[in-house]
């Protein structure tokens, strides 16, 4: 649990589950992905016999905070809903998460539905609100530093936001108010098509 209160008479105890680690990029020792592998070995470690799932790149373990990547209708779970993992069933080759108040199985094979969550994107953050925020902010950053992606990630945070990393980066994102053009090629495709 962290008790920032000490030195912020208005911040309440905060439990790890409810500090949402906010990233412009996905790759990159900054990035989700790298983040994500080193949160969960210090938050979650692996402890000798429990159970643990490896599935499409990711290690599943007991106390995870995961995400939803993709609407199931059937399962009633939807791209960016965040669980725990609350069991893993090594002989009928099931996970269970908790999101809210509800347990939803997911076969092995149908997890790449979910990801690690203790590290997401600013991108997928949108519409979402935490009790606390910490957003990396670095150069390797370059391509998405932006004042509106700095913005939204800044507003996702409730009670506590935390900007850590380069003053040049946050620099570099404040007085870029550019929208970046995205090169698809799918105006190209839709030609070539006719």
């Amino acid at each position: 649990m962290l008790d920032a209160s000490a030195g912020y008479p208005h911040v309440y105890s905060l439990r790890f589950q409810d500090v949402q680690v906010l990233c412009p990029m996905n790759r990159g020792s900054l990035g989700v992905r790298e983040l994500n592998t080193a949160l969960q070995q210090v938050l979650n470690p692996a402890k000798p016999g429990q159970a643990s799932v490896e599935r499409f790149g990711w290690r599943f373990q007991i106390g995870d905070k995961v995400i939803q990547t993709e609407n199931d209708y059937d399962k009633d779970v939807f791209n960016g809903d965040i669980g725990i993992v609350e069991r893993i069933d090594s002989v009928e080759h099931e996970v269970t998460i908790r999101f809210d108040d509800r347990l939803v199985k997911y076969d092995f094979g149908e997890l790449d539905e979910v990801a690690l969550a203790y590290a997401i994107t600013i991108h997928k953050s949108q519409g979402s609100e935490f009790p606390a925020v910490v957003i990396p902010v670095a150069t390797q950053h370059y391509m998405l530093l932006q004042r509106n992606l700095i913005y939204t990630g800044i507003t996702r945070g409730k009670r506590l936001l935390v900007l850590i990393g380069q003053r040049k980066a946050l620099g570099i994102a404040v007085h870029n108010d550019r929208p970046q053009r995205r090169y698809s090629g799918l105006l190209t495709s839709l030609r070539r098509d006719r």
